[in-house]
């Protein structure tokens, strides 16, 4: 099957958070399911610097882009994937993320770029870039590619389009104005189109025009359909229901496995778990905490937002940090408020917390290694994957039930333990108090060594792979293309 895999960024060519995980490796998988696979990206200067050698393959004339916009053709690293990057230099040669200039604003002209991008998308699904080569399906990714739907809702011999929402809280919103700045046909500014409360919507693009949508696990495709996670839009994915699946992410193993990482202090495996201890230490001395081996150490990376639940877990763990029972060590950054709070309570337990702001690879792959719990309270989740991470290193994740979190641990308590079916700690509601009845109960458990190790042993047990997910995403493809 011909598949066009389209998104604003994957790894390791760009990457700000989970859709660049996503994206990085479902293509790869689908790839070895033989499918002539081929993934799609702007050509931003860290993209381009990471794909390595590109040629240039085809030139287009875009509405929006009065230069010419060139399709460079490589390969995604250490993969057989096919790559396309959509070079544009006006729209994507610039400094600053995918979506934000150096400062943290978004860029002022984000409709004008990303609408450029799916003009490009619209020309390769319709085999009009000079390739000789048409994909079956068009898989679109988040509100930076759903305009492609849109437009090619006026294309008659179109391939068939899935949709796939990673967040829904980000819709890619415009003001009017928008409309008229990308040459968009004047019946698209409608209700049942991409209007949106007097705005222009990207995701609405894919939303309401795609084939078919996917969202990232079974509970979020439920969630969302409800006032309280639907961020205005439940109405039409009611309306979509039967348009709609979830299908869990995976895991990519090939970079997120204890007995092969090459980003952690020691290697191990759920035989042999020595060299977690060892990770342990070297995380301790890493962060300037304490080498207490039998401190549980909980840890934490993510982005510094209300939806991570960040302020809950600062809030839950003070007291036991003031009461010497835990060490904390977090990654991560965002809500300058969230960053300024943190590192105040470092700064406050000296020895007991670690904190670096920002991301690096080789910390993170530390904190899943060396730390005992994973804390993600997260007031909505759509999928997660470190929850998944966790489980393969052994560091038992302490999540709240909601999205993909639900999907993929189930909670430890008498009867679970019975059926040896627990693989973590699982709490309801998003407050301060759950969650601290959720890390007491870890703590405790942490004191009874042999039934932590059956935990973590079963947790490395559980199987998230990639390969799994795109099976899913192939029974999928085969149905639209009947």
């Amino acid at each position: 099957m011909r598949i066009l895999f389209a998104s604003s960024e994957a790894h390791p060519l760009i990457k700000t958070g989970g859709l660049a995980d996503v994206c990085g490796s479902l293509p790869p998988a689908l790839k070895r399911l033989r499918h002539d696979v081929r993934l799609v990206l702007p050509a931003y200067p860290a993209a381009l610097a990471a794909a390595g050698k590109t040629s240039p393959v085809a030139e287009l004339q875009l509405p929006g882009s009065d230069a010419p916009v060139r399709i460079l053709e490589g390969v995604l690293p250490k993969t057989r994937v096919k790559l396309y990057l959509v070079d544009s230099p006006l729209h994507f040669d610039r400094a600053g993320d995918p979506y934000r200039a150096s400062d943290g604003r978004d860029w002022q002209d984000n409709h004008l770029r990303f609408g450029v991008f799916a003009r490009a998308l619209v020309k390769l699904a319709m085999n009009q870039a000079g390739l000789d080569w048409q994909p079956q399906i068009l898989h679109c990714n988040d509100w930076q590619t759903g305009l492609a739907p849109a437009l090619l809702s006026q294309h008659p011999d179109r391939p068939a389009t899935v949709f796939t929402i990673h967040n829904l809280s980000y819709q890619g919103l415009f003001p009017r104005h928008a409309m008229e700045d990308l040459t968009l046909p004047p019946e698209f500014w409608d209700l049942y189109g991409l209007e949106y409360h007097g705005q222009l919507s990207f995701i609405k693009g894919g939303l309401v025009f795609a084939d078919h949508l996917t969202t990232v696990s079974p509970t979020y495709a439920r969630e969302i359909q409800t006032a309280q996670f639907g961020n205005g839009l439940d109405g039409l994915l009611n309306a979509r229901a039967h348009d709609l699946t979830g299908i869990i992410n995976g895991a990519d193993y090939r970079h997120w496995d204890p007995a092969k990482d090459k980003l952690v202090p020691a290697r191990y495996n759920a035989d042999d778990m020595a060299g977690k201890a060892a990770c342990k230490q070297a995380l301790q001395e890493r962060l300037g905490l304490e080498v207490l081996p039998d401190r549980p150490l909980l840890t934490h990376v993510g982005r510094m937002v209300a939806q991570k639940g960040v302020d809950l877990i600062l809030a839950a763990c003070e007291p036991l940090l003031a009461a010497g029972q835990i060490q904390l060590a977090i990654l991560g950054s965002g809500d300058k408020n969230l960053e300024a709070r943190a590192r105040a309570m470092a700064a406050r337990h000296p020895g007991r917390m670690g904190l670096q702001i920002g991301y690096d690879e080789g910390l993170a792959h530390q904190l899943e290694a060396g730390g005992d719990m994973f804390l993600m309270p997260s007031r909505f989740e759509p999928c997660g994957l470190n929850q998944m991470y966790s489980l393969r290193y052994g560091t038992v994740p302490l999540v709240r039930r909601t999205g993909g979190l639900a999907d993929t641990v189930v909670d430890t308590n008498a009867e679970t333990l019975a059926e040896g079916t627990a693989t973590g700690l699982v709490f309801e509601a998003p407050t301060i108090e759950a969650l601290s009845e959720a890390i007491g109960r870890g703590i405790s458990l942490y004191q009874y060594q042999a039934q932590w190790n059956d935990l973590m042993r079963r947790g490395m047990s559980q199987e998230f792979s990639w390969d799994r997910s795109a099976q899913a995403y192939q029974e999928l493809y085969r149905e639209l293309t009947r």
